[in-house]
């Protein structure tokens, strides 16, 4: 009788907690990812405004863009925005530069302008989608854009779309280093979203 109580029990107690894998699938990653999806809605809503960090003068653009500018997400974030919170835009065939600063006390990161996606894979492929749109090093924990390091990039957003500004090196994107970047066929620049 104990014995058929406890069987009971324990399947009960699987059932509701969805059994082992429950565990595995309740990871920070994907739990931060359905928090993401009211941000994204935002993002690609708000009203457009140019913060201080941006700065358009005819068809050039300049982005000062830092990682770790806030702790938020252990300093993983641009500009202290995360799981693409804000959405950059810039008009197509505006001429680019990046200003990167490293403001984490503790880890290298990277910049890029990658494909887009709504919710981060563990590693995003280092191929910038324009020539240009990537730091060096990018996957490198010890040769990216390290603590207290500034760099920049330059390039021509060529092509009209929706792409990522990310961080390639492991874990970081989907750690919620990463932000909408679109380019606009209708000439629209600023940043939406959470600000």
């Amino acid at each position: 009788m104990k014995r058929s109580a406890f069987a009971t029990a324990l399947f009960l107690g699987l059932a509701a907690c969805g059994g082992s894998d429950s565990a595995e699938m309740d990871t920070p990653a994907e739990s931060a990812a359905p928090a993401a999806a009211p941000a994204e809605t935002e993002a690609m809503s708000g009203e457009m405004t140019m913060p201080e960090w941006f700065t358009m003068d005819g068809s050039n653009v300049t982005l000062d863009i830092t990682a770790g500018a806030t702790d938020k997400g252990n300093y993983w974030n641009y500009n202290g925005y995360q799981f693409g919170e804000v959405t950059i835009t810039v008009p197509v065939g505006a001429n680019v530069t990046v200003n990167f600063s490293n403001n984490d006390p503790n880890m290298a990161h990277s910049l890029g302008i990658s494909a887009g996606f709504e919710t981060a894979p563990a590693m995003v492929d280092p191929v910038a989608v324009f020539e240009g749109a990537i730091t060096a090093n990018p996957t490198s924990m010890t040769e990216a854009t390290l603590p207290g390091q500034s760099t920049s990039i330059s390039f021509v957003a060529s092509e009209a779309g929706e792409y990522s500004m990310v961080c390639y090196i492991a874990g970081h994107a989907v750690s919620g280093m990463w932000l909408h970047f679109n380019v606009s066929a209708e000439g629209e620049a600023g940043v939406s979203g959470a600000m």
